[in-house]
């Protein structure tokens, strides 16, 4: 991927599939249309053209990223090279680590299952969502 200086502005979701924020064009152009994405503050539309110096907000599932874009391709390349595309603000790193952090203690506190439920345990399991104050 090459960042090409002749280029002045790019649509959204071209630029966006490009630093590999999204594995299609079409997930892209879906997010965008989804008011998933905010260019310098405000909603924007799958063509809409940006350039170098904008900041795109962008929802990820529970994940709020806040990017500068430094760089403009039309083209995807290898993530190396994507990366070079935006810089994200340090106070959304922080988030992300906080919430990476938040689901991996949650992760730790979840029992563990060996497998698939017997007979007995899928019983109690029944017996537990329907009844949860059930002692049995």
């Amino acid at each position: 991927m090459k960042n090409t200086p002749d280029i002045e502005n790019v649509r959204l979701d071209k630029w966006l599939w490009a630093a590999r924020f999204f594995k299609t064009r079409a997930l892209a152009t879906d997010a965008v249309g989804g008011g998933k994405v905010e260019v310098n503050g405000s909603r924007a539309k799958p063509g809409k053209r940006i350039g170098v110096g904008a900041i795109i907000t962008l929802q990820q599932g529970p994940i709020r990223r806040v990017i500068e874009v430094h760089g403009l391709s039309e083209r995807r390349g290898p993530a190396k090279e994507a990366i070079k595309l935006y810089r994200e603000t340090e106070e959304s790193i922080a988030a992300r680590a906080a919430h990476e952090e938040v689901m991996k203690m949650e992760r730790l506190s979840r029992p563990k299952m060996l497998g698939r439920p017997d007979k007995k345990s899928r019983r109690q399991l029944r017996d537990l969502v329907r009844n949860p104050r059930h002692d049995g």
